[in-house]
């Protein structure tokens, strides 16, 4: 080990307390830490690795951020710096107020990804350039990528656009933030293709790696709490697979059924049926579910991932006892990334709020803004869209619903009200500010208001400095 790193190493153990004034929320504090042993490691490893610790500011297109709305979220964390408070900012306009997401856009992964893609483009002019397939779940910033001249090997599915043989090791390949198989990453190094210059896994995905090699280790089986054909999971499980037999449940309701398999009121055969595709080779039913950890794909709802664990440990109390369980029952911590557990929390802040309705911006696939839409859906009339486009006129807009996989048209989406109207306005972490400033603009054009942006801003900056 170098000395640079040995050094950079210490400075990121000592460097703790940082991570603690970042956000004092116990789930990010953890996070935090293991993210430090993990960096911390590949520098004993002399592997060079961007410092996630730090939260360092990407060098992105400036035509992401919005003057408005990145100002906002930068005001936000001036006067909130640790995030106690998820309440929205309330943005009003007279006629019309939007209460916006305490947190919500672009998270660190995100950032972090865009910024390797682009510097791939600029450090390697005339050669081919390849993404294993979408970067984020995002079509603006995709469609803007493939401008750059990236190609995409394969779509979210993992239908090839381009076969593995038209590749060469001469050729640039990202892998992108929601990672790929160890199966992908054999098959470009059998290629001779480097893979660990542009490689823009998340940070927070390798933690659940690394929480699963663990789990591995103290021969638990793994229960990873998912959608088993999304990319994270799918690279999740590769990982997973590799040091344990593991599973892939998508709800609570697949915990109730795996509950009955645990207690033996299923058959193998039943597994089989309902976990078909889902499953390590060779799963043994009698054997791979006596000892059990839970880990989920980084995007999934936090709660739901509480209750499945919280459950399945019930369902361990209940085979081998109070004082047994803990033999049987990984209790292992939540691990959702940051970005989703304060996307979330922000999102149940928005709604101790009376509004007409809530705008979800976002990519139609984008698992963390589709569990946005669903909090959204319990309290108030919902719309997710991807772009301003979406929004025809002040009575009709195109919007996307998840659950069915359909687009639908919605007319007098917006209230006939004779008083104010109040918007709630957020997006998932994948979605650009400009996005979200660009709807926005486009809602306020229905209405009579004689207040501008810049007298929210004048507000806001007076109400920082009070």
């Amino acid at each position: 080990m170098t000395v640079a790193a040995y050094t950079v190493s210490l400075f990121l153990r000592i460097a703790k307390i940082d991570l603690i004034t970042y956000n004092a929320n116990n789930i990010n504090i953890l996070i935090a830490f293991d993210l430090i042993n993990s960096v911390s490691l590949r520098l004993l490893q002399n592997q060079s690795i961007n410092l996630p610790c730090i939260m360092k500011k990407f060098d992105i297109p400036n035509y992401y951020r919005s003057s408005f709305i990145s100002t906002i979220k930068e005001l936000r964390k001036v006067t909130d710096p640790r995030k106690k408070d998820f309440s929205p900012t309330l943005l009003d306009f007279g006629s019309v107020q939007f209460l916006i997401a305490r947190h919500f856009g672009f998270c660190y992964g995100v950032e972090n990804a865009i910024e390797i893609a682009y510097k791939a483009v600029e450090e390697n002019p005339g050669k081919n350039i390849y993404l294993l397939s979408q970067m984020i779940h995002n079509p603006i910033v995709n469609d803007d990528l493939k401008e750059k001249g990236i190609q995409f090997i394969m779509d979210t599915e993992g239908n090839h656009f381009i076969s593995w043989d038209e590749l060469t090791k001469e050729d640039v390949v990202i892998i992108p933030a929601f990672g790929t198989t160890i199966a992908i990453e054999k098959r470009l190094t059998d290629l001779g293709i480097e893979i660990q210059k542009y490689n823009t896994t998340c940070p927070f995905v390798e933690r659940v790696w690394k929480q699963s090699e663990k789990l591995g280790g103290t021969e638990h089986t793994i229960i990873i709490h998912g959608k088993h054909n999304h990319e994270e999971t799918r690279a999740t499980f590769s990982h997973s697979d590799k040091n344990a037999p593991s599973i892939v449940i998508k709800d609570i309701n697949e915990a109730l059924i795996l509950e009955q398999i645990i207690l033996g009121e299923k058959s193998a055969e039943d597994f089989e049926t309902i976990f078909s595709g889902r499953h390590s080779d060779n799963f043994d039913i009698e054997k791979h579910l006596t000892k059990i950890g839970v880990v989920n794909q980084t995007t999934m709802l936090a709660t739901e991932t509480q209750e499945i664990a919280d459950f399945l440990k019930e369902t361990m109390i209940k085979k081998y006892g109070e004082a047994n369980y803990k033999n049987h029952f990984a209790d292992t911590r939540d691990t959702l990334c940051y970005a989703t557990n304060d996307n979330q929390q922000a999102t149940i802040g928005l709604l101790k709020e009376d509004a007409d309705l809530a705008i979800v911006v976002g990519g139609y696939n984008s698992s963390n803004t589709s569990h946005i839409v669903e909090l959204c859906e319990e309290k108030l009339p919902t719309y997710f869209i991807n772009s301003a486009k979406a929004i025809e006129d002040n009575t009709t807009l195109n919007h996307f619903d998840f659950h069915n996989k359909q687009s639908l048209t919605n007319k007098d989406y917006l209230p006939k009200k004779e008083d104010v109207t109040r918007i709630i306005l957020t997006s998932g972490a994948s979605c650009p500010d400009t996005i979200v400033d660009e709807v926005l603009d486009k809602l306020l054009s229905y209405f009579d208001t004689t207040i501008v942006k810049e007298s929210i801003i004048e507000k806001l900056e007076a109400e920082k400095n009070t």
